[in-house]
């Protein structure tokens, strides 16, 4: 990878009253109606990564610049069947509002959405200028601010996987995978996607301008893949969470749907979130290139890094697999993490190192799948690495071989439960991601987990009511 941390900075650091060229708001709003953009839809995650928004007609964009936007705090806690799980901070304290200010650094055009540009926005508390601390997107900037007292910067590539499905009244599930057949692993045009898709939703992806670079039908029937490139922290995660969100709405346009669910069937693999992490100094030196001599061309800061992954590895799991069906991906034999491990250019480790040195050393972290939520599993990911490096954590030799072998390498947690314990139960990873976020994700995904518990489901039914 090449260093983009000049890029970086600048983005990460932009404000709101300004966009990124200095402009203030009256030229933004001047410069919307001159490209014939009359709305523009402001836009933050909730807990799981789920895009929340409001259309705001532009003239009205100076005053919601002023103000902000309100919008009930217990969106962040809402499942995706619309309930409110009583976080303390949400229904218990009576369903008070954040504030969401747009990040004007952040406008682009819609490509699919004639006179709409799209928004980021930050949220804060009601009152006064503290962010909001179980937002995503200040989740991550927490992060990064404690890195950057380091004088470290992480850059970070995001892969991310997903199913396209098409409408089938006949299936249990109203949906059937599009293009369906065996075999077409990693080719690219008609034969594994009949109508076209990866090459509109590429090309609508690059005239959104968020750095997509290529993709190609991946390993299962209906699965796809789009490559983005890499950027600052804050801007990759950024750029996930809008891929994620103009992915599914270029396929609800086409009459589809697009999943980034985990493993959403039993007779195909699941979908991945990789996660490709350097760090860099103020310089904008890649600190993980080892010196010259050294066994794996790789810096102690590098090993130190890793050593953080793997120690804090049972916490990010929460983070990089947040569902009840992501532990479904896991296994022997899945190409999906199961061990704790690190392997140089080696696809059966939840680290592989790829094989470029220099300024292009990184790790590959292949632990999430792709219900993860960008922000906070590059969040998670920046801070088991700063850990790493902060205390110095010996590194272990790397995996030699194939992996899946529970005698060479620990078990990764093997459920959600077990992973909020593991999340709870990590102080230093708590701390720096912020303990108020930490409380109320446990809190969210404790009751996604008894509410799964209580739920009869189509498998029981057919295993026990016909005998038992």
């Amino acid at each position: 990878m090449n260093n983009p941390l000049d890029a970086a900075r600048a983005r990460d650091a932009g404000g709101h009253g300004t966009d990124s060229g200095g402009a203030t708001v009256e030229q933004v709003v001047a410069r919307l109606r001159a490209d014939g953009i009359d709305v523009v839809r402001v836009a933050y995650p909730d807990l799981i990564g789920t895009e929340r928004a409001r259309d705001v007609l532009v003239e009205r964009l100076p005053a919601v610049m002023e103000h902000g936007l309100a919008f009930c705090r217990a969106v962040y806690h809402t499942t995706p069947q619309g309930d409110v799980v009583p976080v303390p901070e949400g229904l218990g304290a009576g369903l008070p509002d954040i504030r969401v200010v747009p990040d004007l650094a952040t406008l682009k055009p819609i490509p699919w959405e004639p006179g709409v540009a799209h928004c980021l926005g930050d949220a804060y508390e009601p009152h006064g200028t503290d962010l909001c601390p179980e937002g995503p997107r200040e989740v991550l900037r927490r992060v990064t601010a404690v890195l950057g007292e380091t004088g470290l910067t992480a850059v970070a590539g995001p892969e991310l996987e997903y199913f396209l499905c098409e409408p089938d009244p006949q299936s249990p599930t109203g949906w059937r995978r599009y293009g369906d057949a065996p075999g077409n692993v990693y080719v690219a045009g008609r034969k594994g996607d009949p109508e076209g898709h990866l090459l509109s939703t590429l090309r609508g992806l690059r005239d959104y301008g968020i750095g997509a670079t290529m993709g190609n039908h991946e390993f299962c029937g209906g699965q796809f893949e789009i490559n983005l490139d890499h950027s600052g922290a804050l801007d990759a995660a950024d750029r996930a969470f809008r891929f994620k969100s103009a992915v599914k709405e270029i396929a609800r346009h086409e009459g589809r749907l697009a999943t980034f669910m985990a493993k959403p069937f039993n007779d195909e693999g699941g979908s991945g979130f990789h996660v490709h992490l350097s760090l860099c100094d103020a310089g904008g030196r890649n600190v993980l290139a080892g010196e010259d001599g050294d066994e794996h061309g790789l810096s102690a800061t590098a090993r130190h890094a890793i050593a953080g992954v793997l120690a804090h590895a049972p916490a990010l799991a929460a983070l990089f697999n947040p569902t009840i069906n992501s532990y479904k991906r896991f296994g022997p034999d899945t190409l999906a993490p199961w061990l704790i491990d690190w392997g140089l250019d080696n696809r059966s480790a939840m680290v592989r190192i790829p094989p470029e040195r220099g300024a292009s050393t990184r790790l590959e972290v292949r632990l999430g799948d792709a219900t993860a939520n960008p922000y906070l599993g590059i969040a998670g990911l920046v801070a088991a690495a700063h850990l790493g490096v902060r205390d110095k954590l010996d590194c272990p030799e790397p995996l030699e071989g194939y992996g899946y072998d529970a005698d060479r390498a620990p078990l990764l947690p093997g459920d959600l439960p077990a992973a909020l314990d593991a999340l709870e139960a990590d102080a230093d990873l708590t701390e720096v991601l912020g303990e108020p976020f930490v409380r109320a994700f446990l809190t969210y995904k404790r009751d996604e987990v008894e509410r799964f518990q209580r739920h009869v489901t189509d498998w029981e039914f057919r295993e026990y009511a016909y005998h038992l």
